[in-house]
């Protein structure tokens, strides 16, 4: 038992000096491991020391600072009392300075509350004006009058006044002036920044070479319109007022009065392209339809013409040719001047059926055109219908940009089958009756061809 004692010590005591195991190395021998336990021990016991050391003098030095608060506690209290005596005091002479202050006053006071408004509503404008490209500084020192003036403690001076009165009166002249900017930054619609003339046209526009520019009010810049408005009739006149000179007279220039509204409108307004877009799959089948049946009329309507004149000079000439409809007929009936009557109808009627199908080539799919052409737009129309609804069980109506595409495509479905549908409609008529007129002469000259042998057959009987 004593055996298993000494072993069971001996486990516990290689447990607890593990730490010291790690740091001396492993005990080979129970007194090793006594000595390494008893070495721990003595180091432990001379930190705890060194710390309660180190607690008892900072305990000495808390109580000095605490003895040296209590030292101090009363002249804090009794300066304390003068302050709130020196604040009582001076709280009643600032109300008396106030109410000096707000006498001596008088309508002074309504005078520059009336800056403070005007200050404040003169940077407003300024900051959304074309001119505040030229003179950003005035914005600050709006900015400062207006909180001086709204400021109990501080009046405005006859300087600061006058200063606000030229930059009223500056803004006024420079809004009725057309003024050259050179050597300006401008961005361009690609986002790099441009040096360059630009003119500015009162308070309205900003122009370069061909193109329009806006002001962005809040980094007071000014870049190039994303997308110009239509060429010629507005750009075109950009150019002008840029090259003109003092004394050319008159410029005709695309004003916009309302400082970009209209211009923002202008350039928002879809071209052809974007409106032909607008019309989907179903407008591109419109005009693929339409360009078809345009170019098949006008190809007809010019074979028909040639075939005509050939027909009409076959008329006046007693030789057949074979380079039109009345000749190959014609050439049939030479060649059976011998046959009876009943033949040559027979005959001829053949020749004349040959060259129908020739003549009236194309006829029916113009007018099957000029029929589908509307029905594909409003099969369109009842797409774009279809779309705008969905779109307003899935976000409602309070967004109408969502609804514009629907509305757009069954507008433009619309458009396109009725643009297709009256020039096809119209031109189908004037094909067919030419080649009509065609046929009915063929149908007149195989008629009297069979007349006239029936009367020389019936003649030579009666002889």
């Amino acid at each position: 038992m004593k055996i298993y004692r000494i072993l069971s010590l001996a486990a516990i005591a290689s447990i607890i000096a593990a730490p010291v195991h790690a740091q001396e190395g492993e005990a080979r021998t129970l007194g090793e491991l006594l000595e390494l336990v008893e070495q721990g021990r003595a180091r432990d016991n001379q930190a705890e020391i060194q710390r309660i050391a180190e607690f008892e003098q900072n305990q000495a030095n808390q109580d000095q600072l605490l003895n040296d608060a209590e030292d101090q506690r009363p002249s804090e209290e009794a300066r304390s009392g003068r302050l709130e005596t020196t604040f009582e005091e001076n709280e009643l002479l600032i109300a008396d300075v106030t109410e000096q202050l707000d006498t001596r006053l008088g309508s002074l006071r309504e005078l520059f509350g009336v800056l403070q408004q005007v200050a404040g509503d003169a940077r407003g404008l300024f900051e959304a004006s074309l001119t505040n490209v030229e003179y950003p500084e005035r914005a600050e020192f709006l900015t400062e009058l207006a909180a001086k003036m709204g400021s109990s403690s501080q009046l405005a001076s006859i300087a600061e006044i006058e200063q606000l009165w030229f930059e009223l009166q500056r803004e006024a002249t420079e809004l009725g002036r057309i003024k050259r900017l050179r050597n300006f930054e401008v961005i361009t619609a690609d986002g790099e920044i441009s040096i360059e003339d630009v003119v500015r046209v009162g308070g309205f526009n900003l122009v370069a070479d061909g193109r329009y520019l806006q002001h962005n009010p809040e980094t007071n810049s000014v870049a190039e319109l994303q997308r110009q408005p239509e060429q010629g009739r507005f750009t075109g006149s950009t150019s002008d007022i840029l090259g003109a000179q003092p004394g050319d007279g008159v410029v005709r220039f695309g004003l916009d009065p309302t400082s970009g509204q209209i211009l923002g409108l202008l350039v928002e307004t879809p071209n052809l392209r974007e409106r032909i877009n607008q019309g989907g799959i179903v407008g591109y089948v419109i005009i693929t339809l339409g360009l078809f049946g345009v170019l098949l009329s006008l190809e007809r309507l010019v074979n028909l013409t040639i075939a005509g004149r050939k027909v009409t000079a076959q008329l006046k000439k007693e030789t057949p040719t074979d380079d039109n409809a009345l000749g190959r007929v014609l050439q049939v009936h030479h060649a059976n001047r011998q046959a009876d009557t009943e033949t040559l109808e027979l005959k001829l009627g053949e020749a004349i059926l040959k060259e129908t199908p020739a003549l009236q080539r194309g006829i029916l799919i113009i007018k099957v055109i000029s029929v589908v052409a509307p029905l594909m737009g409003l099969l369109g129309t009842v797409t774009g219908m279809i779309n705008t609804f969905q779109a307003i069980t899935l976000f409602g109506t309070g967004d109408p940009r969502m609804m514009a595409g629907g509305i757009s495509q069954a507008l433009v479905t619309t458009v396109l089958g009725l643009t297709v549908a009256i020039p096809t409609v119209l031109l189908h008529p004037v094909v067919s009756g030419r080649s009509r007129r065609i046929i009915q002469i063929l149908q007149e000259q195989g008629a009297g061809i069979v007349a006239e042998q029936s009367e020389k057959t019936a003649e030579r009987t009666t002889a």
